[in-house]
């Protein structure tokens, strides 16, 4: 069974620094790509970062470009989102988001691309 468990998320205050991990298990035998998708009540679910499986290839959505960073750690099952320079915009809840590959330098960057998620950490930026 898949199962992706975020954590991290927390209360700071604008200008500020979090770090997210999701610790992934059950996916076995496969590269995947993960990302980090974020949403607000009522609003779309938006995509943040996404990351190859080997770790090589990143992209990130512009809105947060220069001040996020996505990594991952294959021996430890985990993918992390160091977020720097928060804004009061940047308030939402975070879902990590997996999809098996071919390749070990795919990544996806549509939520209809990944099959797997997880339930989310909140995120509150106070200006």
């Amino acid at each position: 069974q898949v199962q992706l468990v975020e954590s991290g998320g927390g209360l700071v205050q604008a200008g500020g620094s979090l770090r997210l991990s999701c610790a992934t298990s059950g996916l076995t035998n496969y590269n995947y790509a993960n990302a980090w998708f974020r949403q607000v009540p009522g609003k779309e679910r938006d995509f943040v970062a996404a990351i190859s499986w080997s770790g090589g290839n990143t992209f990130y959505a512009d809105s947060v470009k220069g001040r996020f960073t996505i990594s991952r750690d294959n021996s430890k099952n985990t993918v992390d989102l160091q977020m720097n320079s928060l804004k009061p915009e940047d308030t939402a809840g975070y879902y990590c988001a997996a999809v098996g590959t071919d390749h070990d330098w795919v990544l996806a960057t549509r939520k209809s691309d990944y099959d797997y998620w997880g339930q989310g950490t909140q995120v509150t930026v106070s200006s």
